[in-house]
């Protein structure tokens, strides 16, 4: 049986690329398809040398090509993107025009910006009057606000594992990590590559099926951010434009402990956000954490519900100790007139997989952890966004 050359290339440009998450016909990655006999041969054209999850497309190309009638055998050859093909790519990406995307790479050429980018100051290059995407009105992202008062209540924890939670459900998350001075999403969502760099587009890498962006790509793990208030809005913004999150279902910021800069800065930039209140037990967390939520409420943020965190541990014999004391999550729900959307109980393999990057929703899918986030994940869903914006409804 002969093989049909059209309908090979037909299959290879439905394939959705694992980086871009889009087909590659799309995104014009498909080089020539040459069929002698049995064998197929396949080029992929990708946009830097350096090409994270190569393999994994690789397999999906075989996969969709290796099914067809009359293939035994696939063969995968790759090439890189000239100037040109790589700036049609980042305004495809960006939703702009080629026209509008110059014809080639801003920085001094192809050479100069792609790959991956570790520290390299130029990957935050910003240009102004590109939209913030998730403020548009078609834009069906919601974004979650992770918040809490002090530090130590285990906020980025219960961030990533939020995450990976919805993740696994099926949805397309993203995590921003926010806590600019704190940066620790990274880490504890186990990413270990860079972000991919096109020119002055920033791909966000991606670790248990969710993208994540910080400023811990950006500069060595033991150099503090010593920046004012103006730097700190500026990086923000440039994490939401001038990078490629595709259009998730959920956006969850890990918001920086406290009512300073960055909020101000979320609340200005991010005005559909829903915030999410982490406390513990304790009344003092409690307190501080409400000044958090009222912060939040003072920027026109819709606040959604209290999660406990550390609520008990369960010993060998099945007891519940409650080591931080009791009902601090439902008071602070209560005062804020808002539901208790979780207990979350203290267990080894949450610190644990903080520090190994190995969310404890993945190394312990079955625990106890594991479940009450597959819960909180569920009832999020549930709930539904707080405000919805349609493009119909925009009055002109």
């Amino acid at each position: 049986m002969s093989i049909d050359e059209p309908q090979v290339s037909e299959a290879v440009a439905a394939v959705t690329d694992p980086e871009l998450r889009r087909p590659l016909g799309e995104l014009r990655m498909v080089g020539d398809v040459q069929v002698r006999r049995k064998r197929v041969s396949v080029g992929l054209v990708l946009p830097v040398a350096h090409y994270p999850q190569v393999d994994e497309l690789e397999d999906r190309v075989r996969r969709a090509v290796g099914v067809l009638p009359g293939v035994d055998q696939v063969e995968i050859r790759t090439a890189v993107m000239g100037e040109e093909d790589r700036a049609r790519l980042r305004a495809l990406l960006r939703g702009e025009s080629t026209a509008d995307s110059g014809s080639v790479d801003s920085g001094g050429g192809a050479d100069a910006h792609a790959g991956h980018s570790h520290g390299g100051g130029g990957a935050l290059g910003h240009e102004e009057g590109r939209p913030n995407r998730f403020m548009l009105p078609r834009s069906k992202t919601r974004v979650i606000g992770v918040s809490s008062g002090k530090g130590g209540v285990g906020k980025s924890s219960v961030t990533v594992n939020l995450a990976v939670s919805l993740a696994r459900a099926g949805y397309d998350v993203g995590v921003l990590d926010a806590d600019v001075y704190g940066f620790s999403v990274p880490k504890m969502l186990g990413v270990a590559d860079d972000p991919l760099i096109i020119g002055d587009l920033v791909v966000p890498p991606t670790a248990h099926g969710v993208r994540c962006l910080s400023m811990g790509f950006f500069v060595p793990d033991d150099t503090p951010v010593i920046w004012r208030g103006p730097m700190l809005h500026k990086a923000l913004e440039q994490f939401l434009v001038d990078a490629y999150w595709g259009e998730p279902d959920f956006l969850l910021v890990d918001m920086p402990p406290g009512t300073g800069d960055v909020t101000l800065s979320l609340g200005q930039y991010l005005a559909k956000t829903e915030v999410l209140v982490v406390t513990t037990p304790q009344p003092a967390a409690q307190r501080v954490a409400q000044r958090s939520a009222y912060a939040a409420r003072k920027l026109k943020l819709a606040v959604r519900g209290v999660i406990e965190n550390m609520s008990w541990f369960t010993g060998d014999d099945g007891t519940r100790y409650e080591l931080f004391g009791a009902g601090g999550g439902q008071s602070l729900a209560d005062e804020l007139g808002v539901p208790l959307l979780s207990r979350v109980p203290l267990v080894p393999a949450l610190r644990a997989g903080g520090d190994d990057g190995v969310p404890v929703v993945v190394a312990d899918p079955d625990g106890e952890a594991a479940v009450v986030f597959g819960e909180l994940a569920r009832t999020i869903v549930d709930m539904g966004p707080t405000r919805v914006y349609r493009s119909e409804l925009t009055v002109r």
